[in-house]
């Protein structure tokens, strides 16, 4: 077999467990990796505003609104507005909210970073570089992305980027050139 298609086979493994993961996590607890973060999140740190949540899981302050929306109307968090600021708007858990944190699986970024944090430091350079070298062969060196393992857009309501569409918007480097 060739080396090309050892990698491909590796990249395929990652992204079928990223999606057999995201379908636990949707059958066990009826959440997204983003939505199960934000609710780890408030549930770590107590009430939040939008901006402190979007820093803490690191996504925009858009999306995690729309998530937390969608959150709200499940139940599972409630909004209140700031007593001595009344601009600022805190997001808390709910007994509900609490309950199915509980019952969800743990993160699979969780078990990775353990699993990475164990690793030498030169490994996980090279792991990085290897990765980053990865993502500008398929030309996803400029798509943001937050460090969430799922599948699809991260807040569902968002199309997700046609890579043919971006390839041709997006030129080669002198390296892939070649």
């Amino acid at each position: 077999m060739a080396r090309h298609e050892d990698v491909l086979i590796a990249l395929r493994q990652i992204i079928r467990a990223t999606d057999l993961y995201s379908r636990k996590l949707s059958k066990v607890a009826g959440l997204t990796s983003p939505q199960l973060l934000i609710l780890q999140a408030i549930a770590a740190h107590g009430e939040m505003t939008m901006g402190d949540l979007a820093n803490e899981v690191t996504l925009s302050q858009a999306t995690v609104t729309t998530i937390l929306d969608r959150l709200e109307k499940r139940g599972l968090l409630g909004r209140k507005r700031g007593e001595s600021d009344k601009r600022r708007v805190y997001a808390h858990l709910t007994q509900a909210g609490m309950d199915i944190i509980e019952k969800a699986p743990t993160p699979l970024q969780d078990e990775f970073i353990a699993r990475f944090d164990r690793l030498e430091e030169w490994e996980q350079s090279l792991i990085l570089s290897s990765l980053q070298r990865v993502a500008a062969m398929m030309n996803a060196g400029d798509i943001d992305a937050s460090p969430v393992l799922d599948l699809g857009a991260i807040d569902r309501a968002q199309p997700t980027v046609d890579l043919n569409q971006h390839r041709e918007h997006t030129p080669l480097s002198k390296t892939d050139q070649k």
